[in-house]
């Protein structure tokens, strides 16, 4: 058991860190106050590596483990958790291009999208089916050479901006088993996208519906065979879960350090509030919670390179725990500051309404739940 990062993992580490404090910090607020999605700065990111963190480097990619990119992510949602996780939304649809493609559409993609000149996203989620992903309604019937889309998929980050989709859609019955995975390019006829969403958070990246109306898709545009959509989602949510809780983590860690600083220097009855023992008892607590989650995600991530046959399980727990975890410490710093953590002059308030929605995304935490009940109580 190894609980320290390796040398190569320190190294990329700093990286991050040293990216996240000079190309996302300076620029987050702006980013959250106009809605700017920060394109520049992402293609900046993946000349770092940080496009395509685990596709194979004959195609470009970093050809780097979950752990790795959960010591990246961590890093780099300190600076903008919101852009940070954009990132990995992108870098879960190169995964599955990369695992489960063709090598036509690997040579075709992944090499723009590891650059970034290419932007991606994720589409499983629709209007009437969240949770309940195994029955979404989004068609792709037969015709030919191509498959002819209808339906609609709703919250997709990159929505209208992103030049790809990877696009669950029902080829078959009922079910997980009647599940595709589609790759429809942007301009494609019969693509479209409602209004961007008008969100409490994630400001820095678009958010909207995205629309099927007799869209032609190429049949050599399936990723994997036909049925196998459900288990390729479930897989790829598998490691975005992990970068959620990541970034959530980076988040909490960067607004307890906030919250050092500030009971420091913070004076009330003539000394310190960092003086009085029952703020050092919630700060102890926060760092010790911060501590005990990122081991468990760190484990998990391990879990998931190893194809343990635990990956699904400690996922779902080290996002269910994190992403909690990282909400109650951003909470708690906000609370520790007064009534400064509520103005917009500390990025506290920011970082609070990014990592709220890390509790409902990649599966909500209630979910979360029901997969580790059922591992533990399977024959």
């Amino acid at each position: 058991m190894e609980f320290a990062p390796n040398e190569d993992q320190r190294a990329f580490q700093d990286m991050a860190a040293s990216f996240s404090r000079d190309e996302l910090a300076p620029f987050a607020k702006e980013w959250d106050e106009e809605s700017i999605f920060p394109i520049p700065t992402l293609r900046k990111a993946a000349e770092l590596g940080f496009g395509g963190i685990y596709v194979k480097e004959d195609v470009g990619g970093s050809a780097l483990a979950r752990l790795d990119a959960a010591l990246i992510f961590e890093e780099l949602s300190k600076g903008c958790t919101s852009t940070a996780a954009y990132l990995s939304i992108h870098n879960m649809v190169a995964w599955i291009i990369d695992s489960f493609a063709s090598e036509q559409l690997r040579q075709k993609f992944l090499p723009r999208l590891c650059t970034m000149e290419l932007l991606t996203s994720y589409c499983l989620t629709e209007p009437g089916s969240g949770s309940d992903a195994a029955s979404l309604r989004t068609s792709a019937r037969d015709d030919g050479d191509h498959y002819v889309l209808n339906g609609s998929k709703a919250f997709i980050s990159g929505g209208g901006v992103s030049d790809l989709y990877a696009v669950m859609v029902r080829t078959g019955g009922e079910g997980p088993s009647g599940v595709s995975c589609l790759l429809v390019e942007k301009g494609t006829p019969g693509l479209s996208f409602g209004a961007n969403e008008v969100k409490l958070g994630w400001k820095s990246q678009p958010t909207a519906q995205v629309n099927f109306q007799d869209c032609r898709v190429p049949k050599s545009n399936l990723v994997g065979a036909e049925g196998q959509g459900f288990k390729i989602a479930m897989s790829a949510l598998d490691g975005g879960r992990l970068n959620i809780g990541a970034c959530s983590l980076g988040a909490a860690q960067a607004c307890l350090d906030h919250a050092v600083s500030y009971v420091k220097e913070r004076k009330q009855f003539g000394r310190p509030i960092a003086d009085f023992q029952a703020l050092q008892f919630r700060l102890a607590d926060m760092a010790t919670e911060l501590e005990a989650a990122r081991l468990l995600l760190h484990k998990a991530a391990a879990a998931v390179d190893a194809k343990s046959h635990e990956a699904t399980r400690l996922a779902a727990m080290a996002k269910r725990l994190a992403t909690d975890t990282g909400f109650k410490v951003v909470n708690e710093a906000l609370q520790l500051h007064g009534g400064y953590g509520y103005l917009r002059d500390y990025p506290i308030e920011r970082f609070f309404r990014d990592v709220r929605v890390h509790q409902i995304l990649e599966g909500t935490n209630e979910v979360m739940r029901l997969i580790i009940a059922r591992h533990m109580l399977k024959d």
